[in-house]
């Protein structure tokens, strides 16, 4: 059960967000970026394991606007809502159109059929979500291995290859330093799947905090494994789908981590309108893809923005707007929480308000720059 948990989080997490990092770094600069890269995935821990408190002190199960309506009301709960969607959406956005160029990189050696290849992608994926949890239980665990067995295999293979001179770059531009913040805090993104952690522990909640630190530590590993590879061995000429660069091949690991991540979101947000809006399963199920198709048409053929510029602003928005909303529930839900959790995490409010300035910086960034 535990490793299961650990899989279906670290699965949850290592999806596109993976892909963009090394291009990101190669506009803000490596140590900036490694700099960016452990203070928020830091900071994303200790959110996966605020949330998780909150989980264990609720006795009903609820997706993330349901835990925000029962602490901080119904503004809380449609705020909640608004960054779900937007992240939820976003991503599957994101992971189809990622997975149209790394598919059609990997069968045909270029990027002119990423188009048919996302629309391929998609319609196979509808039945495998609407099956639901059998399905994220089985793709996530192997998922681990192999996108772990993957990252490592790509490290040991293009470590001679590195150009150390790569690493030395910074951009005399100050604003670009702040450019990963989006694409970083997307790649670290993983709430909708805490509820589904309970779930798989469920007689064990006592290993959910074990389950939550090694979920969320495996991926700043693998991270920056990847990105000494990648940005070590293409600099500047880092593409925005990072492992284009290294060849078709390694292209699999961009193919397997969107597969497995659009699995484990999909159904999150199936069951977002099922439990949160009592919405029925079919009713659930439509809401969730048909608006997503619409977009995703759009966005493919007007070409109205490029897959890092999804996630990055997924990232700062969603990401930070949640994080706010995580630390206003935990300090509520430590005061009214309905059951003794099985661990709980000190939460002041100078770091309630440090965080949240982080986040709001980050939120202003997207929309500045």
């Amino acid at each position: 059960m535990l490793f299961a948990a650990i899989a279906t989080l670290t699965g949850t997490i290592i999806g596109a967000g993976i892909l963009g990092l090394p291009y990101v770094f190669s506009k803000a600069g490596f140590l900036i970026g490694i700099i960016d890269l452990l203070v928020l995935g830091f900071i994303a821990l200790f959110i996966n394991l605020y949330l998780g408190e909150v989980i264990l002190r609720t006795k009903t199960a609820h997706h993330l606007p349901g835990y925000a309506e029962k602490y901080i009301g119904k503004k809380g709960k449609y705020l909640m809502f608004i960054s779900s969607l937007i992240f939820l959406y976003g991503a599957l956005i994101a992971y189809t159109i990622g997975e149209g160029e790394a598919l059609s990189f990997v069968l045909f050696g270029n990027l002119n059929f990423s188009m048919m290849m996302s629309m391929i992608f998609f319609f196979v994926m509808l039945p495998i979500v609407y099956y639901g949890i059998k399905a994220l239980e089985r793709g996530e665990t192997v998922g681990l291995i192999a996108v772990s067995a993957t990252v490592l295999a790509i490290f040991g293979f293009f470590a001679s290859k590195i150009n150390l001179n790569n690493f030395t770059f910074i951009s005399s531009n100050p604003i670009m330093w702040f450019m990963p913040y989006g694409a970083i805090l997307f790649a670290f993104m993983a709430l909708s799947a805490l509820p589904e952690l309970r779930e798989e522990l469920k007689g064990q909640e006592k290993k959910m905090k074990k389950a939550i630190i090694i979920g969320s530590l495996i991926p700043i590993v693998l991270y920056i494994l990847f990105v000494v590879a990648v940005y070590g061995f293409s600099g500047q000429n880092t593409p925005e789908i990072a492992t284009i660069a290294l060849g078709r091949l390694p292209s699999l690991l961009a193919v397997f981590t969107m597969f497995t991540a659009f699995c484990a979101l999909g159904i999150a947000l199936k069951e977002l309108y099922v439990f949160d809006f009592k919405v029925k399963h079919d009713d659930a199920f439509a809401l969730a893809f048909f608006p997503a198709f619409i977009i995703i048409l759009l966005i493919l053929i007007l070409n109205l923005v490029d897959f890092v510029e999804i996630i990055s602003l997924i990232g700062g928005i969603s990401g930070g707007l949640a994080g706010i909303l995580v630390l206003f529930i935990l300090k509520k839900a430590k005061k009214t929480g309905q059951r003794k959790p099985e661990y709980s995490i000190p939460l002041s409010w100078p770091v309630i308000i440090i965080l949240s300035l982080i986040f709001i910086a980050g939120i202003i960034y997207q929309f500045v720059f």
